[in-house]
């Protein structure tokens, strides 16, 4: 299934790089052949292959992008090189059959005019020729190719034996030259080792078929061309009865054996034939043959052999495009199929672009762009094989197992070497294509359900990051926000939902659902069909969130097991969200979204209705308050967020009028007025989680303010600088107000139950913070309404509020009355975030 070699072109290579060259070009080109060779086996003995050869072995391994780009550079390169196929066959026609330049009627057989359109004529019907082949369907190609095979065969046989047989003799050349022709002779001296000596070495001359100047680039690409009959096998991976088998059998025979004979006749022809005859008669083997008519129908029949190889390879790689609807309606027509399966529109389409080729007119003018096209499928196909290895996929089990993953490596590595060697402009603008081609099809092309290899790849790699992210090296330094956003319903939370990407900082954001059924009384999983319906939601919303579902008896339970099941290894919620209970009735965000606005989405994915106002809810306010107690206690920081669906972000953030939307920040305890503390744990925690928001992109052009309450005689100034240095030190950016509250904590004082000293105040002093003690008893809904309308008065209004959340009471039944007291103290503030951290999180060092 490989193409035999094609000799002339093998006089072409010595006669102008030389033997040692020649040898090195050789080596080069199929050390490059036989790792890909290697990697093309590895890939079609892995699974069925269908038609469209590389391009079907790349698409279904790297996805469609990287697999339409390179079929449409492969397809290019096919039909580039059957164009230069074509052209080939047509010099060989006019050097035997053609009119000498500077006579006006030929003599003999020597009848062809010779010019550009006639030449353009020539190669117009030869292709026209190969179409019918190619219409006809793969069956009578495949025994077409058999007959050119024996015939090719034969032709060798009959060249090896020439090369002993012939006795030395000059052979007349005739060069054109101007309007005229001039004549110069070459010479077969027989086996002469002075012969050999002088053809050792490169002296690279004019190419007399385009008047240009050769070197070892130029020489290579011509060279090359000769060796890319590795992919004709796989092209036709469609119409092979079992490609699994006959692809690598076939194709390194072929590569190995093509080897060989054109190294033998690279020695032969050195040794025999002088440089004059390699350089100035590329069909000088018809001289010296001992049948000369058997070496024309040799080149003849193998050249047109390879032109029809290129012609329908590259109709099933545009018939296999088409299948895949990669290009939209613009591949439409390649689809269409004869009764037998031939694809006839895409061998039609493909025969249309190979006779636009032919206008470029000579053959070493196109080798070099059809050499690098054919170098980056190679590479690609490299690559492909080498992502399937690293990424270690259980089902990558190919029977072929001649390859590692250094092969591809080298494989890649040469490929790309000798596309910038050849032609360092050309090589550049072919990979600016395939990058348009990338770009677009990522963009444009309908997701497939091949499997993407990246994939595979980053679940590779980020496993074995995960096992380098050891939680015994963590640091305050690099701490960052990981959240676990429970959500009852999306519809009521689209607004939070976007709000908490925005606090997460980089760090790990999981939404998480509870669903209230025993998977005992149920005959599968529910969870499954939702996952879907969350993931797009995530989609959708563009958020950077895991979606995180379980089943439990109660919400309380669910947020337990999610708490202590959520994240792998060193990423692991360290802070939960939660919205706030009250009696709002939920609104429906979901429907006011702007992603969910269009015409096509007018009913937001699978999500059940929202509660109505009257419905029961799923929790107890005890239970809720018990969630929270509960991530307390498991060293878990707290948000509470309320009324965030109010929080329009765009409009807040993007209003051109002055002055700019800014986040209130309050680090005291309003609910513990007699311990106010600026420094402590949580205080420190909420203005890092301000500080957070701040820094989003979406924020920054909000301003951060820092409210100092102050009691008179408590010396303000010194506590205001104290701070200030605080925030200094945090490299914290905010604006300090100094807001008196005397009125509000004379409130609280005048409610204190209890004598100084009484028991209530030793049970303070005994649980301290920790357990938030009978304080919740003191404090008073006057005093709350007092601190809420102090909160509410600062002026002007800022898109945002970060509360101080005081820690649970320990006296569960005192869990509705401190509920109670928040929704007093955030009563009518608008999107407002209740905060309680458990943890350090600042630093001060390097």
């Amino acid at each position: 299934w490989a193409r035999w070699p094609l000799p002339s072109s093998a006089g072409f290579v010595v006669g102008h790089a030389g033997l040692y060259q020649a040898l090195a070009m050789f080596a080069v080109a199929y050390f490059i052949i036989g790792m890909t060779v290697l990697s093309v086996c590895a890939i079609a003995t892995n699974g069925a292959l269908d038609a469209g050869g590389a391009y079907y072995m790349i698409s279904r391994a790297l996805g469609p992008e990287f697999g339409g780009s390179i079929g449409i550079m492969f397809f290019l390169a096919n039909v580039c090189g059957s164009a230069l196929y074509v052209l080939g066959l047509v010099e060989a026609v006019v050097d035997s059959f053609g009119i000498p330049p500077g006579q006006e009627a030929g003599t003999g057989v020597h009848v062809l005019p010779q010019s550009y359109w006639y030449e353009l004529l020539y190669g117009t019907v030869l292709l026209a020729l190969c179409l019918l082949v190619c219409l006809v369907g793969a069956s009578i190609y495949a025994k077409a190719t058999f007959l050119i095979f024996l015939i090719v065969a034969a032709v060798l046989g009959t060249i090896l034996v020439s090369f002993f047989a012939t006795r030395p003799l000059k052979v007349p050349i005739r060069l054109p030259n101007g309007n005229g022709t001039e004549t110069d002779n070459g010479s077969f001296t027989g086996f002469s080792l002075s012969t050999l000596r002088d053809n050792l070495g490169g002296k690279y001359d004019v190419d007399y078929t385009t008047g240009q100047m050769m070197s070892f680039s130029s020489v290579f690409a011509v060279m090359f061309n000769g060796c890319t009959g590795i992919m004709a096998g796989s092209n036709m991976s469609g119409d092979l009865k079992r490609p699994s088998y006959s692809i690598p059998r076939g194709t390194i025979s072929a590569v190995l054996f093509t080897y060989l004979v054109y190294n033998l006749l690279a020695f032969l022809m050195c040794a025999t034939c002088n440089r004059t005859l390699l350089q100035k008669d590329y069909g000088f083997l018809r001289d010296i043959s001992i049948f000369p008519p058997l070496v024309t129908v040799g080149i003849y029949a193998a050249t047109l052999s390879a032109a029809m190889s290129n012609l329908i390879g590259a109709s099933r790689i545009l018939y296999a495009l088409a299948r895949d609807d990669l290009f939209g309606r613009a591949l439409v027509l390649a689809k269409k199929t004869s009764a037998s399966g031939n694809p006839v529109m895409a061998v039609i389409l493909s025969w249309l672009v190979v006779q636009l080729v032919l206008f470029s007119g000579k053959l070493n003018t196109i080798a070099s762009v059809v050499t690098i096209f054919f170098l980056l499928v190679y590479a690609t196909v490299n690559l492909a094989c080498l992502a399937l290895e690293w990424a270690s996929a259980p089902n990558f089990r190919p029977t072929f197992r001649y390859f590692t993953w250094h092969t591809c490596l080298l494989g890649i590595a040469g490929c790309c070497v000798m596309m910038f060697l050849i032609s360092p402009v050309s090589a550049s603008a072919s990979l600016g294509f395939l990058l348009l081609l990338l770009l677009a099809l990522h963009y444009l092309s309908p997701s497939s359900t091949w499997g993407y290899i990246s994939q595979a790849l980053i679940f590779h790699q980020v496993r074995k990051y995960l096992l380098m992210l050891d939680v015994r090296k963590d640091h305050v330094k690099f701490w960052r926000p990981q959240m676990l956003l429970m959500v009852q319903n999306p519809r009521g939370s689209a607004r939070l939902i976007d709000f908490v990407n925005d606090l997460k900082k980089s760090g790990l954001y999981v939404l998480g659902h509870v669903e209230l059924q025993d998977l005992d009384m149920l005959p599968s999983d529910p969870l499954q069909p939702q996952q879907d319906s969350w993931l797009s939601l995530v989609d959708k919303l563009n958020v950077k969130a895991f979606v995180s579902l379980t089943l439990a008896p109660s919400v309380r339970h669910g947020v337990r097991q999610l708490l202590f099941t959520s994240g792998l290894g060193g990423m692991r919620p360290n802070t939960l969200v939660l919205g706030f209970y009250d009696d709002e009735a939920p609104q429906d965000g979901l429907a006011r979204h702007p992603a969910f606005t269009s015409a096509r989405e007018e009913v937001p994915l699978g999500f059940p209705p929202l509660r109505a106002a009257t419905t029961p809810k799923l929790l107890s306010a005890r239970e809720y308050v018990g969630i929270v107690a509960d991530a307390l206690k498991m060293l878990r920081n707290v948000l509470l967020a309320r009324q965030l669906e109010s929080l329009d972000k765009a409009w807040e953030l993007r209003r051109a009028a002055s002055p700019l939307p800014t986040i209130h920040v309050w680090p005291l305890n309003l609910l513990r007025p007699d311990s106010a503390r600026y420094a402590d744990t949580c205080s420190l925690f909420l203005l890092q989680m301000a500080c957070v928001l701040n820094m989003a992109r979406a924020w920054r052009r909000a301003r951060l303010r820092l409210f100092l309450c102050v009691e008179a005689g408590t010396m303000p100034h010194a506590q205001e600088e104290k701070l200030r240095q605080l925030l200094k030190d945090l490299r914290i950016q905010a604006q300090i107000q100094l807001v008196p509250w005397d009125a509000i904590t004379r409130l609280h004082w005048q409610t204190c139950q209890g004598p100084s000293g009484g028991p209530a105040e030793e049970e303070e002093e005994e649980e301290g913070v920790v357990n938030f003690p009978t304080n919740t008893t003191q404090v008073s809904d006057e005093y709350v309404r007092a601190a809420n309308k102090l909160v509410l008065e600062q002026s002007p209004a800022p898109a945002v509020r970060f509360l101080y959340l005081p820690r649970p009471p320990a006296d569960t039944s005192l869990y509705p009355l401190y509920l109670h007291q928040l929704e007093l103290l955030t009563r009518g503030l608008g999107p407002t975030v209740l905060v309680h951290g458990v943890s350090a999180v600042t630093s001060t060092q390097l």
